[in-house]
């Protein structure tokens, strides 16, 4: 009987091998007895199914980690939406804003777009380590000094606020939030701040032409005309009704006053010191703020002072009362008065039921305000300063009442400028000669005066 063996490949095909011989053509064998299998499965069995186990558990952990990764991505994905969208209602929350919270090397206060963040090795260069020489103001925030940053290129108003004080804190986020979100042209633009240990400092545009007080009285400076004082009052109220009307919610200056009214080379006038600032969403079912009284003295809304209750016409007296310097050149309040002129508002109003308001306009412009155009400006004054805050007008119709009256000023000037050429006309003509005053010579007058129209080579 042949020999030969069995043998499996792949599990699949079962060939006959040859015998010893290498013969493949001998007869085939009876089929051999059956094997009863085995139950111990072989070690190669073993080996196969851990690979597979293995190879299972790695699919399993590799789908579950990109699902993670999947859901991470969404996530991120959807939060980032969100933060966008809430950005400009959300972008000051949750800021410790106390006076020594700020970390150091801080840069993230207010849109970095807007709101620059400087070293205090920049300010001090551009300072000169805060000389004193370069002061050009002083208040209870502190000192305003002069500088230049960007290698000279820029310069600039440096605000370095009082570290001791915990109100100047305040002032120096409000400052901050507010300026850092707008931008008009009659507002100071905030270039950027510094806060470093308990330094506190704001950058801003360099106003040339200081402030509107220092035009007005206590000066060197010549007298402003009153065509020029009535275009920075236009500036400035429009920069108040920006505040009032043109942002998400009600801005109140609360320390409105000549000395926060600067301005830059051009003239133009822009509202400064945001510091007391208030942002309100005021709506018909509340109409002011109760907050605790803060202002100039002299241009405190008596209402306001009264009942402790801050609304926008709060603003709307205090530049009723920037309107009477505008027309007297006298501060707000005087010591080295008689006791009934000490307070310019109260004074003016007196002056004006006693029909007596020519005696404190001021005598530089006196002969040349036109009658209609002062009318107007003191009717727009005294409404600022009623008594009553809701009999006074909002700011938007106080610029339109500073407008008219800057137009009746300029048709006024123009009228006079025409009735004054004619009278020197009349004049040319009334010096003829008695003698002379024949057909003849009144031809040889009309000739002269038309030469340049008869003969073209008189030009």
């Amino acid at each position: 009987m042949t020999n030969f063996n069995d043998a499996i490949l792949n599990g699949l095909e079962i060939f006959k091998l040859s015998d010893k011989n290498g013969n493949l053509a001998g007869p085939n064998p009876d089929p051999p007895l059956p094997i009863t299998p085995r139950v111990i499965a072989p070690p190669q069995s073993r080996k196969f199914s851990n690979k597979s186990s293995t190879s299972l558990i790695a699919i399993i952990a590799g789908l579950v980690s990109g699902v993670l990764v999947l859901g991470s991505v969404l996530g991120f994905f959807l939060v980032f939406r969100r933060g966008r969208k809430n950005k400009d209602t959300s972008s000051n929350q949750g800021m410790n804003w106390g006076p020594f919270s700020f970390p150091a090397t801080h840069r993230t206060y207010g849109p970095s777009y807007l709101c620059r963040y400087f070293a205090l090795a920049e300010i001090k260069a551009a300072t000169r380590n805060f000389d004193d020489s370069f002061i050009i103001g002083v208040g209870g925030f502190g000192n305003v000094y002069k500088g230049c940053i960007d290698y000279g290129a820029t310069r600039v108003a440096i605000k370095r606020l009082k570290s001791e004080s915990s109100q100047g804190a305040h002032e120096f986020k409000t400052e901050i939030e507010l300026l850092s979100q707008f931008r008009h042209r009659h507002l100071v633009s905030l270039i950027g701040y510094c806060k470093d240990g308990n330094e506190m400092v704001l950058v801003y545009d360099y106003m040339s032409r200081g402030t509107l007080a220092s035009h007005l009285y206590h000066t060197d400076n010549p007298p402003l005309s009153w065509d020029q004082r009535l275009q920075i009052c236009i500036g400035a109220a429009i920069g108040l009704h920006y505040l009032h009307s043109g942002t998400k919610g009600t801005i109140i200056h609360r320390d409105v006053k000549s000395t926060n009214i600067l301005l830059n080379e051009k003239w133009v006038a822009k509202i400064s010191d945001f510091g007391l600032s208030k942002m309100s969403t005021i709506n018909t079912s509340k109409t002011h703020i109760s907050t605790i009284v803060k202002g100039s003295f002299g241009y405190l809304d008596p209402e306001y002072y009264k009942r402790q209750r801050l609304t926008e016409k709060s603003d709307v007296y205090s530049f009723g009362v920037v309107l009477c310097e505008v027309l007297c050149a006298r501060p707000a309040v005087m010591h080295n008065v008689e006791l009934r002129q000490i307070n310019l508002a109260e004074w003016a109003k007196s002056c004006h039921r006693d029909g007596e308001l020519d005696q404190i306009i001021d005598p530089s412009i006196r002969g040349e305000i036109e009658i209609q155009s002062l009318n107007k400006f003191v009717e727009i004054a005294m409404s600022c300063m009623n008594d009553s805050g809701i009999e006074r007008p909002s700011m938007n119709d106080v610029v339109k009442g500073l407008e008219l009256a800057l137009k009746l000023h300029r048709n006024g000037v123009e009228r006079s400028n025409e009735v004054a050429f004619n009278n020197d006309r009349a004049a040319e003509i009334r010096s003829v000669e008695p003698g002379c005053a024949t057909n003849e010579s009144i031809q040889c007058i009309s000739e002269t005066i038309f030469s340049e129209i008869n003969d073209p080579n008189g030009r």
